[in-house]
């Protein structure tokens, strides 16, 4: 290009550029040519790639749990921040807001620029709405931390504060001053909100033990189903039966399904497992889990149990060495169980679920060694080699009549009896007089001599 053709061209740019470009027909025109083309583009695709094939739709299988489309994540992760009665709020009015400011955008856009150092707010205002969709699309998608979604939002709230300062030099001082006290109010309230967060979690750190092995996770995922999952799952997934309250007041048996089989432990993936827990499933009397849901487990610990489901009841899970029996108590012949060690791991697995506080028409806590011994209306429940102990005989299978009157059930009331190596631990335990301590029971364990088979002479 000459200088003669270039000075023609930036002639023409600098008459282009004072007269404008209308909106209407102009800007429109090119914005439907790009529209059309992108609409082929997405028939061509269609028509000559298609989508991956997803399994066929199976009306009898309650417990799939819908999620969107990734490109609709961060609204899925949006409604989160909206629960109960405020949920149309996020679901309808912010995204109506947002859909509105931007079909009248024309009419308050007055900027004559078109080069983007020229207009920094405008690049600014929707960097923050960009990365807001990003933030809350990988929150959804990868279970990203609130925190350090937080911490990205200040950076990003902090940037666009610093650079903008001076590009609302257009509007007046009392306008101008006020967009930047609430925009640093903004920058202040989520700096605020990640600082609590993080104090929050320190401490939930403090008193929750974070697993490091598949051991370790098989321990609390039991412990964890136990509490949580047993009273309806059954102690080995076996299922049952449910009563649920109906709106009208009436009430509902719902069968549980077997959730240890190998129909259900060969079809389901850790993932699904993860978001049943997590999400619950309502119409089959579940509730949600997960914390950010309304329920009280973290995602550590649904990870837990999902862990001990795998690896206790799938059979092609190859449990690691170090965690062979890690789930169980083991007895050796001849020890005598501790309260510490055998009996209180089995009370949290087989009894907790029941016999814990915060449970309906239950006076007998087994959270603790006193509470097993002395608790319930019709203590001592247990007695020290004694025999015929109520927890002894209840659990196997014998119905006893309270001081009451009122009948003593066979423990457990639903689902499967408990296993003879779990009594046989509870019974061990009371003939050695039902030591507490790990010491206590050491000392009165007999060390059982292996047996040593003769070679006959010849």
């Amino acid at each position: 290009m000459n200088d003669e053709h270039k000075k023609k061209v930036n002639q023409k740019y600098e008459e282009q550029l004072q007269k404008g470009e209308r909106f209407w027909p102009d800007a429109i025109y090119k914005d439907l040519l790009i529209s059309f083309a992108l609409f082929i583009l997405l028939i061509g695709l269609a028509t000559f790639v298609g989508v991956h094939p997803e399994p066929k739709v199976d009306p009898s299988d309650a417990t799939y749990v819908p999620r969107p489309e990734w490109y609709f994540l961060f609204l899925f992760e949006f409604l989160k921040y909206f629960p109960g009665e405020f949920e149309w709020v996020g679901a309808a009015v912010i995204p109506g807001i947002l859909v509105v400011a931007l079909m009248f955008l024309p009419l308050y856009d007055k900027n004559p620029f078109r080069h983007n150092s020229k207009r920094k707010f405008a690049i600014g205002l929707m960097s923050v709405i960009v990365s807001g969709i990003v933030t809350l699309t990988l929150m959804a998608a990868t279970n990203i931390s609130a925190i350090i979604a937080g911490l990205l939002g200040a950076l990003i709230a902090a940037l666009i504060f610093f650079s903008l300062y001076k590009e609302v030099s257009f509007l007046q001082g009392s306008v101008r001053k006020s967009i930047l006290w609430v925009m640093a109010i903004a920058i202040v309230g989520i700096v605020g909100v990640t600082y609590q967060q993080t104090a929050a979690m320190a401490s939930d750190e403090e008193e929750v033990h974070i697993a490091s092995s598949i051991a370790e996770k098989m321990v609390l995922g039991l412990d964890l189903y136990s509490i949580e999952c047993v009273e309806c799952h059954g102690a080995d997934g076996e299922g049952g039966e449910i009563t649920i309250t109906a709106a009208d007041g009436t009430e509902e048996k719902l069968p549980v399904k077997s959730i240890s089989s190998n129909d259900e432990m060969y079809t389901r993936n850790d993932g699904s497992l993860f978001d049943i827990i997590a999400y619950g499933q309502p119409n089959l009397g579940m509730p949600p889990f997960g914390g950010a849901y309304g329920g009280e487990l973290s995602p550590s610990e649904i990870e837990y149990i999902v862990t001990f489901m795998r690896y206790e009841w799938d059979d092609r899970a190859e449990v690691p060495a170090e965690a062979a029996g890690a789930a169980i108590p083991v007895l050796a012949e001849g020890e005598v169980p501790s309260y510490e060690v055998h009996v209180s791991a089995l009370v949290k697995r087989q009894c907790l679920s029941c016999h814990r506080e915060g449970k309906e028409n239950n006076d007998y806590l087994m959270d603790t060694y006193e509470g097993i011994l002395n608790g319930g209306k019709n203590a001592p429940n247990v007695v020290a080699d004694d025999m015929d102990s109520i927890l002894l005989q209840t659990i196997q299978g014998v119905e006893l009549t309270g001081n009451d009157g009122e009948i003593i059930h066979v423990m457990p009331p639903n689902g499967k009896p408990i296993k003879d190596e779990y009594i046989d631990i509870f019974i061990r335990w009371v003939e050695a007089g039902m030591p507490e301590a790990v010491d206590d029971a050491a000392a009165l364990s007999v060390e059982v001599a292996p047996v040593v088979e003769e070679t006959p002479s010849e």
